[in-house]
C-alpha cells in the first residue's frame, strides 16, 4: 500500500475545520433532508505502514444545522440527540484496510473502520474513505485531502423518535447517511498514534 500513498508522510495530521465538512441525510416523507455539523475537531495519525494509520475526532452535536431553526431545536432536544445531557459526538478509528470495490478508481480507497459513540451510546461503524493526494497551501503548510462515506441506524444509538403515517408508513427514516469531505494539515512527523485520552489540537483557522 506505501506505493499507493507516497506522498502522504507519517505522522499527525489536524483537520481544519474551516475548509472541511460533516453532512448527513435522512428520508423525510418522500424526500430527503441534509444537514451538517459545523463544530467539530479532529485528526488524522497515518502511520508508516498506512493500514496501521487511525483517525479520532469530536463534534458539538448543538452545532447541527438543517437549514431550519425550528426544526434543529427539536433535533437538538431529547426526542432525538438530547444536546444538553450529550453535547459531544465522538469517533476513534480502528484499523484500515483496502476497500474490495473501486479497485479500478482514480485515487486509493480503503475502509476505515472505528467506533462511533452519540449518547453515550457506541457502534462500530465503517467508512469507505477516499484519497485525494498532498499538496502545498498558500501557508507554508503541506495538506492531504480525503472523503469518506457511511451509513448508519439512527436506532442503534437509542434514537427513536418518529411519526406514523397511514397504513405503516413513518415521516422519518431510520438510515442516516454521512459524507465528510476532509483537509487535514501536517503537524508532526512522529506520533505514537492516536490517545484516546489526550487533547485534540485545533487548526488555526486559515
Amino acid at each position: 500500500m506505501g506505493g499507493e500513498v507516497p506522498d502522504l508522510e507519517a505522522g499527525r495530521w489536524t483537520i481544519d475545520p474551516v475548509h472541511s465538512e460533516i453532512t448527513f441525510s435522512v428520508r423525510h416523507l418522500m424526500t430527503t433532508v441534509r444537514g451538517s455539523f459545523p463544530d467539530f475537531e479532529g485528526e488524522v495519525v497515518i502511520g508508516a505502514d498506512p493500514l496501521d494509520s487511525g483517525a479520532r475526532a469530536e463534534i458539538r452535536m448543538g452545532s447541527i444545522d438543517t437549514r431550519s431553526a425550528e426544526r434543529d431545536e427539536h433535533v437538538r432536544s431529547a426526542d432525538f440527540l438530547d444536546v444538553r445531557r450529550h453535547p459531544v459526538m465522538s469517533f476513534t478509528g480502528t484499523g484500515v484496510e483496502r476497500a474490495k470495490i473501486g479497485r479500478r478508481a482514480r485515487t486509493p480507497r480503503y475502509h476505515l473502520h472505528g467506533d462511533l459513540t452519540i449518547k453515550n451510546v457506541t457502534r462500530p461503524v465503517r467508512l469507505l474513505t477516499e484519497f485525494h493526494g498532498v499538496g502545498p497551501d498558500p501557508w507554508g503548510g503541506v495538506r492531504a485531502g480525503f472523503t469518506a462515506t457511511a451509513s448508519i441506524s439512527r436506532r442503534d444509538f437509542g434514537i427513536e423518535f418518529n411519526i406514523p403515517l397511514q397504513g405503516d408508513r413513518v415521516m422519518l427514516g431510520d438510515e442516516i447517511a454521512i459524507a465528510l469531505e476532509i483537509q487535514a494539515v501536517f503537524a508532526a512527523a512522529e506520533a505514537p498514534g492516536p490517545d484516546a485520552d489526550a487533547p485534540l489540537d485545533h487548526c488555526p483557522p486559515a
